[in-house]
């Protein structure tokens, strides 16, 4: 309970006054605590029911962090309703919700061993105008209690920050990031005239 809380809790029973004097605050500063209970109030329903959107989308993705969840519930969303990744993670510490975190780095990429160069179709432009234009993507890996690993292709929409596809295997070659490619397709009806950044994968 914070001071201003206790003046405000006893105060019919005994002077203002006195009860500043005893916790030793200013009354100014109890007054202007007491005028801003509305504003906190509301600052408190708004956590309350972002924190409810947020645990929606935690449930059907434990692993997802801050940041994914921010693109989730940013995605499609009108500007006005739109929210800060770091709101988002603020209200996840103080609900105790959290993603997955790695223990380990596991190499997920190996050079060709052509060495071919690969143009830069997005001249390290990650930005995106409309959805369906521009996707990024990448492969990282998920330990199990085994001490094996699973691999995770992602392909990531650069203007929502949504993942549009993924796929999961026990390998890192060509066809996990075809397959995640194929998912976004589904979900997207088409990938054409889209352009996919991505990492170099095993074959």
């Amino acid at each position: 309970m914070s001071l201003f809380q206790f003046v405000a809790d006893h105060c019919d029973a005994y002077p203002v006054k006195w009860l500043c004097a005893i916790v030793e605050v200013a009354r100014s500063s109890f007054y202007a605590w007491l005028a801003g209970a509305d504003g906190r109030a509301a600052r408190i329903a708004a956590d309350q029911e972002l924190e409810a959107r947020i645990r929606t989308v935690h449930d059907e993705d434990n692993t997802y962090g801050a940041p994914r969840i921010t693109a989730e519930l940013n995605d499609g969303a009108p500007e006005g309703e739109r929210v800060n990744h770091k709101r988002v993670a603020r209200v996840m510490r103080s609900a105790g919700i959290a993603g997955y975190r790695r223990r380990r780095r596991v190499k997920t990429t190996t050079p060709d061993p052509a060495n071919q160069k690969v143009p830069d179709l997005l001249k390290r432009d990650f930005t995106a105008a409309a959805p369906n234009v521009k996707y990024v993507g990448d492969i990282t890996y998920l330990p199990l209690a085994t001490g094996s690993n699973l691999y995770l292709a992602t392909v990531i929409d650069c203007f929502s920050g949504r993942v549009a596809g993924w796929a999961i295997a026990d390998h890192m070659r060509t066809e996990l990031v075809e397959d995640a490619l194929k998912a976004a397709a589904a979900l997207r009806k088409g990938l054409t005239g889209a352009v996919f950044h991505g990492v170099a994968s095993t074959d």
